[in-house]
Order: C-alpha cells, then structure tokens, then sequence
C-alpha cells in the first residue's frame, strides 16, 4: 500500500500569507501502454487518477492526473492562511482505492 508523504509549514503562518504545500505519492502508475516482457499481453492501466486538497473541510486544489503522468506524482501548491486547521489530502486510483493522509496548520 502507497504511504503518502506530505509537507506544510511547521511554524505558525500569519492570517492571510500564501504558504506553500507539498505532497508525494509512491505509486508506480502504469500508462496501460507496455506489454509484458514474457506474456506479451498489455500490462492493464493502474495510475493514481484523482487528488484533492481540503482545509477546514473546503477543497482548496484538485487535479486529475492523466496516464502520462510520471510514476509516484509530485505536487507543490500554495493556499492562503485563513485559520488554524486541518489540510486533509486524498489520492484516488483506477481501482477506486483511495489514500488519504492529514495535517494540522496553525495561524496567528
């Protein structure tokens, strides 16, 4: 199972400053273009096709990555301090499996 990893400020953020957001998913994302080396059957399309960013419960980014998206996707992105809270990010894939993980901002 992929183990998202993300990274917000550790520090407090003054209300209204722009902070920046970072989240990394191990995933292998197969474009369902390769075939098998031994069967020669086409390896079936696995990628991570949805991510959303919530804080406070209000979705501040989304994405919907396509299948030439590189293998365990990258994002950086900048939101605004509006009040202490909960950043709470979610990768969907092909499958419908879904990955969550949580963390905590604090604003002065």
């Amino acid at each position: 199972m992929a183990k998202p990893r993300v990274r917000v400020p550790k520090k407090p953020v003054k209300t209204g400053e722009a902070f920046q957001i970072k989240a990394l998913i191990p995933h292998k994302m197969e474009s369902g273009q390769r075939k098998d080396k031994k069967t020669g059957e086409t390896i079936p399309r696995m990628i991570i096709n949805k991510f959303v960013c919530t804080y406070n419960g209000e979705e501040v980014f989304s994405v919907n990555f396509e299948p030439a998206i590189s293998a365990n996707p990258y994002l950086s992105f900048h939101t605004v301090a509006t009040e202490s809270g909960t950043l709470e990010f979610t990768w969907t894939d092909d499958e419908g499996k879904v990955y969550q993980k949580t963390a905590t901002i604090k604003v002065e």
